[in-house]
């Protein structure tokens, strides 16, 4: 037989008839989901002229999100059709990000959610301040016209516990703060920062930025500067910034910048307590790092838990682009949707073109291959906070602000067990103890120091024992934990280090992106062990190797990092019955 050619048959071939040998009728529709026309009228008259470009997928869903309080099929079939999307792709997107809410209220009879969604904060510190007693109380309260449901790290360790009544957040708190908040249900406002765009500008601000535009100053000398002053990467990896600076420049042009304030590790916020006091020393460090690699496009992406500084940002950085501060770069303010995986630079890239935030495959990196295929820097918000004062003052005035051996300061986001948590900035190398006594006023009333974690849920948890040991980078990794971004949760004799352990896990099992199996199935074979006890050590270390060596990025690999610790750090606790984290 020519399988090139292959013979016409009299069966129910593309071109042959399904009655008495009569062609088929064409159809009248594409197959598929029809689109409505009203759904289509209101989605065009929520987008009306902007683009409708693949990257800007996420910030529409958003606008209809925010609009009708849910994402209903007939308006994602609607979005497709205007942005020229399979509708799969669209549906894939909204579906992937827990902020979005789809439903489908014509073919499944899905009802829409609540009119109020009110969501609790179930991370760590949140939990040991009473987050599971409002899970508890919160839906009578509340009645039915609200939904309660519990939600990952919001930034607001600090103030734990905390609940966002829609995107608003109310901190410190309890089932009666919550349910005023309910009643007034405001919509977010810009956030007044301590230091706004005409204070910054008459202490001083943006006069580095003006020379470096005017020739004043050179982009090698900033290199040199940055680099002689060892400032390295504050978002968890502690890379060279000056090395990465020097690298994204060996790529060719055109290259572009992409700014992380995704900081969703629980018990980190210090991006948000920066922002909040002095935005404008990180938005001159950022126009700064963009003039040095000479990106023409910026891309800030912010964590859509915090509503109010994503828009005081568009705001100040309106008042920077009116004073002609940013001619060399445009910046895009990107929201995110609530995965804590695009914390990870190329899931984060991923978010920003419009997509799932699944991590990519490395090689090629990010600076050689990043934001539409760019060559492209990724920072972080903190390190970019630090650019101008290390510039002004000198690389020593920064290098020598460390303990022996370290360098710089490090932002210490300390909450948990402590009498005073919050930002603390102390020289790297400052230990638990130091913190603890000559920072947050020492242990909670009743508490003594049992353990902690020194850099968020990935970085471990460890024993009293290693409370003299420098919190920087390289000192914990031997021993199976790290720093990362400097998120310190300080535990007590209070709290059971499997119950620690297992919500660590279970927010690993939430936030798991699902494209990889060792990460996807391991978190939830992990938490269903934990849970079920007693724990099976053999079992758990042997789990805990796998995804290790298997996942593709660091969420799967650090993952386990909890549950061992327990296991090396703490065999006392487990002989004793799971308890739950409570006040």
């Amino acid at each position: 037989m020519n399988i090139h050619n292959p013979p016409k048959t009299g069966g129910n071939g593309p071109d042959q008839g399904s009655g008495k040998g009569g062609r088929r009728k064409a159809r009248r529709t594409p197959k598929g989901r029809q689109v409505d026309p009203q759904a289509l009228s209101e989605v065009q008259a929520l987008l009306i002229d902007k683009p409708r470009r693949r990257d800007l997928l996420i910030e529409h869903l958003h606008l209809i999100q925010d609009h009708y309080g849910h994402i209903s099929a007939p308006h994602l079939a609607a979005l497709a059709q205007e942005m020229r999307m399979a509708q799969a792709e669209v549906y894939e997107v909204a579906t992937f990000y827990s902020h979005f809410d789809v439903v489908d209220v014509v073919k499944e009879g899905e009802a829409p959610p609540a009119p109020v969604t009110v969501r609790v904060c179930d991370s760590l510190s949140c939990c040991m301040a009473g987050a599971n007693t409002l899970l508890a109380e919160l839906p009578a309260k509340l009645g039915k016209d609200v939904r309660v449901v519990r939600a990952p790290c919001m930034g607001a360790c600090d103030h734990a516990p905390a609940v966002a009544v829609g995107h608003m957040q109310t901190v410190n708190a309890t089932a009666d703060t919550v349910a005023a908040a309910v009643k007034a249900h405001p919509h977010p406002h810009a956030w007044k920062p301590q230091t706004d765009f005409a204070g910054y500008r008459k202490a001083g601000g943006y006069s580095l930025l003006k020379d470096l535009l005017g020739g004043k100053r050179t982009i090698d000398e900033l290199v040199k500067t940055v680099s002689d002053a060892g400032l390295r990467g504050l978002g968890g990896a502690g890379f060279p910034t000056g090395r990465k600076w020097s690298l994204v420049r060996a790529e060719p042009a055109p290259r572009l910048f992409a700014v992380n304030c995704d900081e969703g590790e629980p018990g980190t916020f210090k991006d948000r307590h920066y922002l909040e006091r002095d935005p404008h020393r990180f938005i001159e460090g950022m126009l700064i790092a963009a003039f040095v690699v000479e990106a023409a496009d910026t891309y800030l992406y912010v964590r859509d838990e915090y509503p109010e500084i994503r828009l005081m940002l568009l705001e100040e950085l309106d008042k920077v682009a009116a004073e002609g501060l940013s001619p060399h770069t445009k910046v895009h303010v990107r929201r995110g949707a609530g995965a804590y995986i695009c914390g990870e630079e190329s899931a984060m890239i991923e978010s920003i073109e419009g997509k799932r935030g699944l991590p990519r495959h490395r090689p090629p990196y990010v600076a050689q291959k990043g934001l539409f295929g760019r060559p492209t820097l990724e920072q972080n918000v903190e390190t970019m906070y630090w650019i101008r004062d290390i510039i002004e003052k000198g690389p020593q005035w920064f290098a020598s602000q460390g303990k022996p051996e370290r360098t710089g300061f490090r932002s210490f986001s300390v909450s948990g067990r402590v009498r005073n948590p919050g930002v603390k900035v102390a020289p790297a190398g400052t230990t638990i103890r130091e913190l603890i006594e000559n920072y947050c006023g020492g242990m909670q009333d009743g508490h003594a120091l049992k353990g902690f974690l020194p850099g968020g849920a990935s970085g471990g948890i460890f024993p009293l024992s290693f409370a003299d040991h420098p919190l920087d980078f390289g000192t914990f990794e031997k021993h199976g934990g790290f720093v990362g971004s400097h998120a310190v949760v300080i535990l007590s004799d209070k709290d059971d280090m499997k119950a620690v352990a297992l919500n660590l896990m279970k927010f690993f099992a939430d936030e798991s992106c699902g494209q990889c199996t060792p990460c996807r199935v391991g978190t939830e074979k992990a938490v269903k062990l934990m849970e079920r006890g007693p724990w099976n050590v053999d079992l758990l270390t042997e789990l805990s190797a796998l995804m290790r060596d298997a996942s593709i990025c660091g969420l799967g690999q650090a993952a386990p990092n909890p549950l061992l610790s327990v296991l090396n750090y703490f065999p006392e606790d487990l002989e004793k019955p799971l308890q739950d984290l409570a006040p």
